[in-house]
């Protein structure tokens, strides 16, 4: 019997800050998600549903399996445990076993020593299992996460392989490129729809753009890749049924209005071969322009960017002009909303106004501020006398 045949727990990870958008996300697909803990949700489901939220969440990072749960404040209770999983149900015979381990707050808090007994548990158990003295390794990889906080271990199966911001069509990186999951959680935090316009005048590689046509045409953002879990043994066959429901809630007769400029030309050479590969490049309009230059004929529309900021491409000074310019650009659009993630503290001031909100972000490792202006809403019309 393989554990893929029954239900068990799955986990999510997603960015901090956007556990929120996640959840929506997967109550959206038909799941009950539990409360979010450090960047963890939990739902439960089967083998299909593993590959059901692999393909189709826009914001997770990854999709791991639940192994098991217990409490451990010494190395014995470790071991013990790890060796009481049935790890033949879950592992082939020449399964290559990578543990990667992580602790908070915990009794237990060397990493390499936890992920060292947790192996040689998970390994003294494939052998009683098998009846073999040596594993070989010499298989298709499984990665094992055991995390610790306040001394309750979490052992997950990653499902996921490459994270789940890779979905397979930005194969060339410009300059300090954004997160996919990030572009896609941004655009789900603001108020944008597939029916509004929508500008990023510092597009880049065209990341945002092209989460922005994804969302608006219903296109799953793992229908293009592979995920760990279809290559488990034991696992079933489902990916055909499952790209099959993403092909049908593809909606391409959909118009959208959604615009990328960058000043740099190669970035908008590499925006257009990613829009490409995406299948969307038909659907979005990507151009060389200064943001200076930014105009609309469109009323009630989004910018939503990612600017240069000094992490990333310039210096202090230039950051500061830069916002300038691009606060007074903002203000002739003064029925567009304006959503803005950068790490420089003074953007609200160089940009020249306070903003309405702001939601502590990550884009990789760097903490950022997401700032969101909102337009006034429509004046009604005068009643007829």
């Amino acid at each position: 019997m393989s554990i893929f045949d029954g239900r068990f727990s799955v986990e999510i990870a997603t960015a901090s800050g956007i556990e929120s958008v996640t959840k929506r996300e997967l109550r959206k697909l038909g799941y009950e998600p539990s409360g979010a803990s450090l960047g963890r949700i939990r739902f439960d489901g089967d083998f299909k549903d593993v590959l059901r939220a692999n393909i189709f969440l826009r914001t997770a990072n990854r999709v791991r399996i639940v192994i098991s749960q217990f409490v451990a404040q010494s190395f014995d209770e470790l071991f013990e445990n790890m060796l009481c999983v049935r790890w033949q149900d879950i592992l082939p015979k020449d399964a290559k076993i990578i543990v990667d381990a992580k602790s908070q707050k915990s009794k237990l808090f060397a990493l390499r020593s936890i992920q060292s007994v947790a192996k040689k548990a998970i390994v003294s158990s494939m052998q009683r299992a098998y009846g073999v003295s040596q594993l070989q390794e010499s298989g298709a990889s499984y990665n094992i996460e055991i995390a610790i906080i306040r001394d309750y271990v979490a052992v997950t199966l990653d499902a996921s392989g490459d994270g789940l911001h890779k979905r397979g069509y930005r194969t060339y990186l410009g300059d300090a490129p954004l997160r996919e999951t990030l572009a896609a959680a941004m655009l789900q935090l603001s108020v944008w729809n597939p029916d509004r316009p929508l500008i990023d005048p510092f597009c880049g590689s065209g990341t945002i753009p092209i989460e922005a046509a994804l969302i608006g045409l219903n296109i799953a953002p793992g229908m293009n890749r592979s995920f760990a879990c279809e290559g488990f043994y034991g696992a079933p066959d489902v990916r055909k049924e499952v790209q099959r429901e993403a092909e049908e809630l593809i909606t391409r007769d959909r118009r959208l209005h959604v615009c990328g400029f960058d000043i740099d030309p190669d970035a908008i050479k590499l925006a257009l071969k990613h829009a490409e590969r995406a299948g969307v490049k038909n659907y979005i309009h990507l151009q060389t322009a200064d943001m200076r230059g930014l105009s609309s004929a469109r009323s009630r529309g989004i910018i939503l960017t990612n600017p240069p900021y000094g992490e990333r491409l310039m210096k202090g000074n230039e950051v500061e002009a830069l916002y300038r310019d691009f606060g007074a650009v903002c203000r002739k659009l003064d029925d567009w909303c304006v959503y803005v993630i950068t790490s420089f503290k003074g953007f609200e001031k160089h940009f020249g106004k306070k903003a309405d909100k702001i939601r502590k972000l990550y884009n990789s490792q760097i903490e950022c501020n997401f700032y969101q202006y909102l337009a006034p809403p429509p004046k009604r019309e005068a009643a007829d006398e």
